[in-house]
């Protein structure tokens, strides 16, 4: 694995802090065909929004960060602004948790606003009302107050393309893992000048940027890339838009899906897995809908992971995190723990984890890919 060292890293985020934060990825300087591949041997790495255990999540720090430390795919969520940009950023507000600095913006005041967001009522800065430019103005807070804050307001939203640079330009092959997020509420709140939908212009940067092919092909392999929603009608839209692997979120079985309406207890019968294997080669479920829990104890092994991989289905849970507030007690605040458990136990195909470095640290401890060169 080739990593990046301390050297590189920390003058880079000098830069990223000086003139406005616009911060571009340091280029790659190996031809595609020099660089190391995609391992496909063990579960996969997914940096889940880059590496927020140590940065502001989605930023060009976060991810670059998570590919020094080994992420075999970094992960986002996309969403639009007001003039149809689409950005990284998790939420369709921009105060939820503190995440960005919009409070301090006394232009902004006034922006606040109250939607129907799946179902519920919620009052806030809405993406949809700000222009790609007045968005880049603001920069990103870490999410969690118990993590590290030094790095609060220095680093600015990024774009969608933004984002596929910093994976075009790493020194090896790096996987893209975006989200097509909140599709209904953004289809409602941005309209295209061409009549496009939310879908169709996902679609289009990741076919500009030369992304496509199925699953473990050679075009595939050379820029990998997950399409990853919790809407299925995105997924099925989308399948044909491109041939790119999909994978079908899966929260809570008591929540219901935007688009559908479909209890994800429904999503995970034998009926729809067996619908849905049609347009997607996996699933993403939150870690609880595999295995249930009492009181912070892990309970009983569902048959989901089971029943996926009948149908040839990958399972990629989230998401992991390394402190002990999110581990189960039976792992007795250990992550490694955590990872043998759902790697060696449970079966998985990857996972999307907050802290890459542990995850990264594991597997080569366990199955190093030394192993297999």
């Amino acid at each position: 694995m080739l990593h990046l060292t301390g050297f590189v890293l920390v003058p880079f985020l000098i830069l990223l802090t000086i003139g406005g934060c616009v911060g571009r990825p340091l280029p790659s300087k190996l031809h595609d065909s020099d660089k190391q591949p995609l391992q496909t041997f063990r579960p996969y790495n997914i940096a889940h929004r880059g590496a927020n255990g140590e940065f502001p999540e989605e930023t060009t720090a976060a991810y670059m960060r998570a590919i020094e430390e080994g992420a075999d795919f970094i992960e986002t969520d996309i969403l639009a602004t007001k003039d149809g940009a689409l950005i990284c950023s998790h939420d369709v507000t921009l105060d939820l948790d503190n995440r960005t600095n919009i409070a301090n913006f006394s232009q902004f005041a006034d922006r606040k606003r109250t939607y129907e967001v799946q179902g519920v009522n919620m009052t806030g800065w809405f993406v949809v009302d700000f222009t790609l430019e007045e968005l880049k103005l603001l920069r990103v807070n870490q999410r969690f107050s118990f993590r590290d804050q030094q790095y609060n307001g220095k680093f600015p939203i990024i774009t969608f393309e933004e984002y596929i640079s910093i994976a075009l330009n790493a020194q090896r092959v790096v996987g893209i893992y975006p989200e097509i997020k909140n599709p209904v509420f953004i289809n409602k709140h941005v309209k295209w000048s061409d009549g496009k939908k939310f879908e169709d212009k996902f679609v289009e940067t990741l076919t500009k940027y030369g992304y496509k092919g199925s699953y473990m092909s050679i075009e595939w392999l050379k820029q990998p890339a997950f399409v990853q929603s919790f809407a299925p009608s995105s997924l099925t839209y989308t399948a044909d838009l491109t041939d790119l692997p999909k994978i079908l979120l899966i929260d809570d079985v008591t929540v219901r899906t935007e688009d559908t309406n479909q209890t994800y207890y429904d999503i995970t019968s034998d009926s729809y897995l067996d619908f849905i294997r049609n347009y997607v080669v996996g699933i993403g479920p939150w870690k609880d809908t595999i295995v249930t829990t009492e009181d912070n104890y892990l309970n009983e092994v569902t048959d989901l992971v089971a029943n996926a991989h009948a149908r040839g289905l990958q399972v990629h849970p989230y998401t992991f995190r390394n402190e002990n507030s999110f581990l189960h007690l039976n792992f007795h605040q250990d992550p490694y723990s955590e990872y043998d458990y759902w790697i060696n136990k449970i079966g998985i195909d990857g996972l999307f984890t907050d802290f890459t470095g542990s995850f990264h640290d594991f597997q080569e401890w366990t199955s190093p890919l030394s192993s297999k060169n």
